[in-house]
């Protein structure tokens, strides 16, 4: 309202004068006049104060969406909230000094810089908050590298300034953005774009955890709306008075209703949009799977290119029985150190699958690995010796991983951690030493056998022998818990199997895990083999009937060794085993081993009869026989291209999950807004169709009162239409000749005798559009979408039709008291008729 009173105090219509005396002066002085400060409108200072703090606060619970992907650090709600006081702090300042985009942009590098150091770089400044030549060559490479350095490391990422420039200078731009739009521009609904966009940005650069998707999109959605209701009924009231200077509201009791009514009606919306949001949002966030950038902007390495960790077994046994392989120091009696979880089965080996647990991404905080895990965990230390491969030995899922490379630099090291299972590209050679700080896992009998199966991810198995399926299910029989059928399928390979691993004096028995190797192992007359058949086969069958299981290779000492327990062990060839895990909900992964015992070698064989040799004839070759047409589906383009298509089905899911989720405030303003637009085109075309063709024109003078009204200019309902027409000559000069003509019309319409022509209708129309043009075009652009989509003539003609009923309800009522009163009276609005 102050923009349109000059500094006297004077109303609008003096404006030109000053603003003429104002050049006069500055002529005068010779110093061009300063731009006024955006917070010098008129608006008390806590108005202001009050903007920045809901922004503040919304701007927090976006910046908590970034938690999972760098493990709940303290550090990055420190990056994130330092950008949002230095965000708002330079919007402000731009705002006060009317700064331009070039001298605002310059402004907010130098802050990023100088105040980066200690927000987002405080491992490489100095004493952690002054600004270093590390910190500062971090924070200008991170604007570029960092975005997709946090996609590529495995969560938590860290605390270095690779990473943490991500939070710090998306909050920071994102705060600028919204201070700057809530104080520089009239409609405060373009600042809830920069919240949306840094919500979305923690969602996209985050991870699969959800972390409270509810409560920060209820809340977001609750102050974004509150706010903005706030922001409109300031503008509404600035508006309001900006027009009607000179024209005081007498009806003080009607304000004071207009007022409650807009209250009630803004925390309804408030309610609408919390139950919205909370019932929207668990549809949305709820699949167990759920796709972010980092798992298809980066791949992970193809471990479909490395052998099979399984396929060594073998040779482990036999070529590398008494290599020490790694000395471990701190492994508990009976502790496990395990080389891979493998849960792909191709009918050749049982490897590890990128493409469901064993996700593997680059380590981002090599200290950090578990960042769920508890604190009072086992120190493990494990020295490489005779080991060699590119899969990590570890114990159980490190909190911990501490990594020395005999190289010197160490390398870059990959994670899974559904598993635990590390990996080193590199390969890890002897003199590698590292620590694991583990949690090692306590399991409570009667808790396990009142658990269900847990619900994961794992591929479809391919080629299994159909033996499986059989033995399967008449092994596992009439169990009737889950625990029951896994220890059935454990307890029968036990009981019922052979131990052999084909070494010299030993029962023959073929190394692998094949399909064939399994069949043969299943359906011979006597189970024999080793580590390796036994957990393929328990797992293969274990498949079959839905449990969740996958083969898992390591070492551990025999229970009866006497070293088993020592403060540090030599883990050999020999000790190298295959174990089988079963997921349970509640309890992770659960070990089983259906390995028979050593001491249960095969029978010898039955000594048979000797025959005479008969000789041997001639035989022709059999003929050779085509090739075998492969079925479209298992040839290798066939599923490569079944896998890009579930690949990309993935990515289009987790977008759509994402815009669904961001959707969910903005739908609850739009929905609102369309329906009166839809509303305002209806009752429009009532009134331009329905009725008799005085009603018609009649509608045609309240379109034009309807329009003035949803602009803002102040109508007298129980006026005449003259009257109402001199009241908007003030608000709308430019249709001041048209309105006129109109009310003119409309009376001699209405009053005059009989109806207006079709022809006279249609043209009063014309004038009606003629005169709404003018109005709409002497307001700018944001005041017409304000009016177009603002309720008020809405509310006004439902407030009339209620005076209306009121009103005729009065008129019956005294008719049946006095029929010839209601006849005096119709034979003088008659006569009035004629006189006007």
């Amino acid at each position: 309202m102050s923009a349109r009173r000059s500094a006297a105090g004077q109303p609008p219509h003096n404006q030109p004068a000053s603003r003429a005396a104002n050049r006069a002066a500055n002529r005068a002085g010779g110093a061009p006049a300063r731009k006024r400060s955006a917070f010098s409108g008129g608006r008390p200072w806590w108005h202001f104060a009050l903007d920045g703090g809901v922004l503040a606060v919304l701007l927090g619970i976006a910046v908590l969406g970034f938690g999972p992907t760098f493990g709940h650090d303290p550090a990055y709600l420190l990056a994130g909230f330092g950008a949002i006081i230095l965000g708002l702090g330079v919007a402000a300042l731009g705002a006060h000094w009317r700064l331009g985009l070039v001298t605002i942009s310059g402004l907010s590098l130098l802050v990023y810089m100088l105040f980066g150091s200690a927000l987002a770089a405080r491992d490489e400044a100095v004493l952690g908050f002054l600004p270093s030549l590390a910190s500062l060559r971090g924070l200008l490479l991170g604007i570029m590298l960092s975005w997709k350095q946090l996609l590529t490391l495995a969560a938590p990422v860290g605390s270095s300034v690779d990473v943490m420039v991500v939070p710090y200078l998306a909050t920071f731009v994102t705060a600028i953005a919204a201070g700057t739009l809530a104080w520089r521009v009239r409609n405060a609904y373009w600042a809830m774009l920069p919240v949306l966009v840094l919500f979305v940005t923690a969602i996209m650069f985050g991870t699969a955890e959800l972390f409270l998707p509810v409560l920060r999109g209820s809340l977001i959605t609750v102050g974004a709306v509150a706010w903005l209701a706030y922001r409109h009924e300031l503008l509404r009231r600035e508006m309001a008075g900006s027009i009607s200077a000179n024209q005081p509201v007498q009806d003080k009791a009607g304000a004071r209703t207009s007022l409650l009514r807009r209250i009630g009606m803004a925390a309804g919306v408030i309610v609408v949009a919390g139950a919205l949001t909370m019932a929207a949002a668990p549809a949305l966030t709820g699949s167990n799977s759920r796709e972010v950038l980092r798992d298809t902007v980066v791949p992970p390495p193809d471990l479909h290119e490395l052998p099979s960790p399984l396929t060594k077994f073998r040779d482990y046994v036999k070529n590398q029985k008494d290599t020490v392989l790694f000395d471990a120091e701190g492994l508990p009696k009976n502790g496990r150190v395990r080389i891979a979880a493998m849960d792909n089965y191709d009918g050749v080996v049982f490897n590890v699958d990128p493409n469901s647990s064993a996700s593997f991404a680059p380590i981002g905080d090599p200290k950090s690995l578990g960042h769920g895990g508890t604190a009072g965990g086992s120190a493990v230390g494990l020295s490489i010796d005779g080991y060699g491969g590119v899969w990590i030995p570890t114990v159980q899922s490190p909190q911990s991983l501490s990594y020395n490379s005999a190289g010197g630099q160490t390398p870059t090291l990959y994670l899974n951690k559904e598993s635990g299972t590390a990996l080193n590209l590199s390969g890890v050679g002897k003199g590698d030493s590292y620590s694991l700080d583990v949690q090692f896992p306590n399991i409570d009998g009667n808790k396990l056998a009142g658990s269900d199966f847990g619900s994961v991810r794992l591929p479809k198995l391919e080629n299994v022998p159909a033996v499986v399926g059989t033995k399967a299910n008449d092994i596992v029989g009439e169990a009737d818990t889950p625990l029951k059928k896994v220890q059935a399928l454990e307890g029968a390979l036990q009981r019922e199997g052979k131990f052999s691993n084909g070494l010299e004096g030993q029962a023959p028995s073929t190394s692998g895990h094949s399909a064939a190797r399994i069949t043969k192992l299943l359906s011979g007359k006597e189970m024999v083999g080793d580590d390796e058949q036994y957990a393929t086969a328990m797992v293969l069958m274990a498949r079959h009937m839905g449990i969740p299981a996958r083969v898992v290779m390591g070492f551990y000492l025999d229970e009866k060794d006497p070293n088993n327990g020592a403060a540090k062990v030599q883990l050999k060839g020999a000790d190298v085993h295959a174990w089988v895990e079963v997921n349970f909900a509640g309890l992770g992964w659960v070990p089983f081993n259906p390995t028979p015992d050593k001491d249960n070698v095969p029978n010898p064989p039955e000594p048979q009869n000797a025959s005479k040799p008969k000789p041997q004839v001639l035989q022709p070759p059999p003929p050779p026989q085509e090739p075998a047409d492969l079925p479209p589906d298992s040839a290798p383009d066939a599923l490569d291209t079944d896998g890009k298509k579930d690949k990309i089905a993935g990515i289009l899911g987790a977008i759509l999950m994402i815009v669904g989720v961001a959707a969910i405030p903005i739908l609850v303003i739009a929905i609102p807004l369309i329906l009166v637009v839809v509303l305002k085109a209806r009752r429009r075309k009532r009134r331009l169709t329905a009725g008799q063709p005085t009603d018609r024109v009649g509608g045609g003078w309240s379109e034009v009162i309807s329009l003035a009204t949803d602009l803002g200019a102040g109508i007298d309902t129980n006026g005449t239409r003259r009257e109402s027409a001199v009241a908007l000559y003030g608000a709308f000069p430019e249709s001041q000749a048209t309105t006129a003509l109109l009310a003119e019309r409309a009376d001699a319409a209405i009053f005059g005798p009989g109806q207006p022509t079709e022809e006279e209708v249609a043209f009063y129309w014309q004038h009606v559009e003629h005169s709404v043009t003018g109005m709409t075009g002497s307001v700018g652009f944001w005041k017409r979408q304000r009016a177009k989509f603002s309720p008020r003539s809405l509310l006004a003609d439902a407030k009339a039709h209620a005076r209306d009923k009121a009103r005729g309800r009065s008129l019956r009522a005294g008719g049946e008291d006095n029929g010839q009163g209601g006849a005096r009276m119709r034979s003088l609005l008659e006569k009035f008729k004629k006189k006007s």
